[in-house]
Parts: structure tokens; sequence; C-alpha cells
């Protein structure tokens, strides 16, 4: 997922340097959600293998 997320962002910057705004947005809202969900997932399996003992 986190490999999406810089995929994305990658995109978003290279839209922005060309002048595709709308692209551009697009894809920054699109990497910061991934990032974010990414960011959510890694904390609740954290969470989990330290109440799992393991």
């Amino acid at each position: 997922m986190l490999y999406w997320a810089l995929l994305f962002f990658v995109v978003a910057v290279i839209a922005g340097l060309f002048g595709f705004g709308g692209v551009a947005s697009a894809s920054a809202g699109i990497a910061q959600i991934l990032f974010f969900v990414f960011i959510l997932l890694f904390a609740i399996a954290m969470v989990v293998r330290v109440v799992r003992g393991r």
C-alpha cells in the first residue's frame, strides 16, 4: 500500500510540473489517503503484535 501511495505522489509531482492541476490534485489526494490508511494499518499491526507477546 505504501508503494501505491508513493506511486500516486510521483504522478502528482509529474502532473504538477507539466501543468495538469486537476490530475495533480486528484493524485495527491489519493496518495494522502493511501498513506494514512497505511499508517493506521501499521499501527494496528504493531499493537496486535505487542498484545500477542511476540
